[in-house]
């Protein structure tokens, strides 16, 4: 009698260990599908600085059981302020706190990137569903009709793995998306990212602490540049992250640079913002890398790109973490409704977040035009941000912060075997 043919895997596996990828292990989890995460690197941990987790984020993190291993760590900021950095006043205040809560019916959150990265990690590693190897890098991949085998080099030995689907979750750098037929490149975009952190209690800190309220996110915008700062650590710590013009610098994260760049860039701006800014003796700088959102994010075969593998974007909506988070969570509802065909499946992921990613992707393009504006514009834009009063900035992010990944699926309809 021949032997029965295998069943088709029911196993996810996921390239990469960062945001995108913890997230999406631990969403799959709690669907009920056996998790293999493979991390290049030996020692799982996030590099980077602060980031902003609006409710839109927020809230797919408390259905997955993420916020108590946050709360040490995160602040709920009572507003965005933007202020003039030519002589620091304040144009508009955009309200956060209690208010973000009961409007967003989920919090706003600040945190250093390896603090949110350490509670994912957290999570994921008590699921009995999920299994995370490092310093393994998944290299290749092959479709085939009972799903995908993947190829994962770890300690000199190439194995391959069986799987229903797999979750490229490698960056902006990807070294899959020529499994979705994409061109594999990221484009530079002509800006650069400057990234410190700095003690709360700290001599710095002082010289712009009028200016800066320690629980509140405080943006400084110039025609050149524009600085953020925000509380992290638990308000130990003060993150700031500033954006100008700059050249391309490679396929590398970051490297160190003294101050006056950045001064130079906000020339003009007031003397105790400029004072300040000297008083950090380092700071980091990435360049910033942009993917077309265009681009191709799916192989129905079994194949997809999540987060900044699929449609990395500048930083000015503050959404990359969210957009990432987003991903994972409408992916892995998206398999678990449609596991039998996972062709549906990814295009009905598509169709779900093509069009909310391209909405956010405009809205960092708005804001960084109105930010930098000069001149009349300038004028104009402070003019009118003055008189909205609070409410009203915070009714014009109802749609970017109100989205609620459950109500996107609800209202998304399974997609038909072969539809496109």
């Amino acid at each position: 009698m021949p032997l029965a043919a295998a069943p088709p895997s029911r196993q996810i596996v996921i390239a990469g260990g960062g945001i995108a990828g913890l997230t999406a292990a631990i969403a799959f989890a709690a669907k009920g599908f056996p998790v293999r995460l493979f991390e290049r690197v030996a020692n799982l941990q996030e590099v980077g600085a602060g980031l902003q987790l609006s409710p839109n984020a927020t809230r797919i993190l408390s259905r997955l059981g993420v916020p108590d291993f946050l709360r040490a760590a995160s602040i709920r900021p009572e507003a965005v302020l933007l202020n003039r950095a030519s002589d620091l006043r304040q144009i508009a205040r955009v309200p956060l706190g209690a208010q973000a809560t009961a409007r967003w019916k989920s919090p706003y959150l600040v945190l250093h990137r390896a603090d949110l990265h350490a509670a994912l990690l957290a999570v994921a590693s008590k699921m009995p569903e999920v299994e995370i190897v490092t310093g393994a890098t998944v290299s290749d991949a092959a479709m085939h009709p009972k799903g995908v085998t993947v190829a994962v080099d770890h300690e000199g030995l190439r194995r391959e793995i069986d799987a229903l689907l797999l979750v490229a979750a490698d960056g902006v750098w990807s070294g899959l998306r020529k499994l979705v037929g994409g061109d594999g490149a990221s484009s530079f975009s002509g800006r650069i990212a400057w990234r410190a952190t700095v003690r709360a209690e700290g001599e710095a800190v002082a010289l712009l602490a009028d200016h800066m309220p320690r629980d509140c996110v405080s943006a400084f915008l110039h025609p050149r540049a524009h600085l953020v700062a925000y509380p992290v650590r638990g308000g130990s710590s003060i993150n700031l992250a500033a954006f100008t013009q700059g050249a391309a610098q490679g396929a590398s994260w970051s490297h160190s640079s003294e101050a006056r760049p950045l001064i130079d860039a906000l020339s003009g701006a007031a003397a105790p913002l400029l004072d300040f800014l000297g008083a950090i003796g380092s700071w980091t700088v990435w360049p910033i890398h942009t993917v077309d959102p265009r681009s191709p994010w799916i192989n129905p075969g079994g194949a997809v790109l999540i987060g900044d593998a699929a449609h990395a974007m500048t930083p000015f909506a503050a959404q990359g973490a969210a957009a990432a988070i987003e991903d994972a969570y409408v992916l892995a509802a998206t398999v678990a409704d449609q596991r039998d065909d996972i062709g549906a499946a990814l295009r009905r992921y598509e169709r779900i977040r093509r069009p909310r990613v391209a909405a956010v992707a405009r809205r960092g393009a708005f804001n960084a035009f109105t930010w930098h504006a000069a001149g009349p514009i300038a004028l104009g834009r402070n003019l009118v941000l003055g008189l909205l009063p609070p409410a009203k900035l915070a009714s014009d992010l109802d749609w970017l912060y109100g989205w609620d990944a459950d109500a996107a699926l609800a209202a998304a309809p399974a997609v038909s075997a072969g539809s496109g």
